[in-house]
């Protein structure tokens, strides 16, 4: 056994042959060693969070309370009257008129006290509105005559602009005109 010994270190050629190249085993033993570095890292932390939080707990510790000294009736009885004296002082403050409800002011609305009279009071309310209630329906008419009425002056301000480009100017134009009963 020891004529071995003696040997092994005069083969270097043969421990090169015998050196594991392998890849895949290489990997494994990279990612093993990576798994444990990373459980190491994690218990470091835990242990770290656990020593902050006795250090916390140590400066928050709860101080014992002192008893309250007994106290006779007549301290007592002393006690509530100031209470109450500060209670009716505050009271007596904080009194305001009370602001008047404004649900219930009416002002300028038709009161009925029957069918009758609040079916007149309601038409009497939509008339004067006067709603236009379906304006799509005038839409291509008015576009129409908004169209004849401007493409002509339109022509003369622009005439080197072919008809479809006066036609979106006039478009542009015909959503913020007044003319048009979208707008009203």
């Amino acid at each position: 056994s020891s004529g071995i010994n003696a040997e092994w270190p005069l083969r270097p050629g043969e421990d090169a042959a015998w050196e594991d190249n392998d890849k895949s085993t290489n990997k494994k033993a990279q990612r093993k060693k990576e798994e444990e570095d990373k459980r190491k890292g994690a218990l470091e932390r835990k242990r770290l969070a656990a020593e902050l939080l006795a250090e916390e707990e140590a400066s928050l510790e709860v101080k014992a309370k002192t008893p309250q000294k007994k106290m006779t009736q007549a301290e007592l009885s002393r006690m509530r009257e100031e209470e109450k004296e500060k209670a009716s002082s505050a009271k007596e403050e904080k009194e305001e008129p009370i602001p008047e409800n404004l649900n219930r002011v009416m002002t300028d609305v038709e009161v009925a006290e029957s069918v009758e009279q609040a079916i007149a009071a309601l038409s009497v309310a939509q008339a004067e509105e006067e709603v236009d209630a379906h304006p799509e329906k005038r839409m291509k008419a008015a576009w129409t005559a908004f169209e004849q009425g401007r493409i002509s002056q339109m022509r003369a301000e622009n005439p080197s602009l072919r008809l479809s480009q006066i036609r979106q100017m006039l478009r542009k134009e015909w959503q913020k005109s007044p003319l048009n009963p979208m707008n009203k």
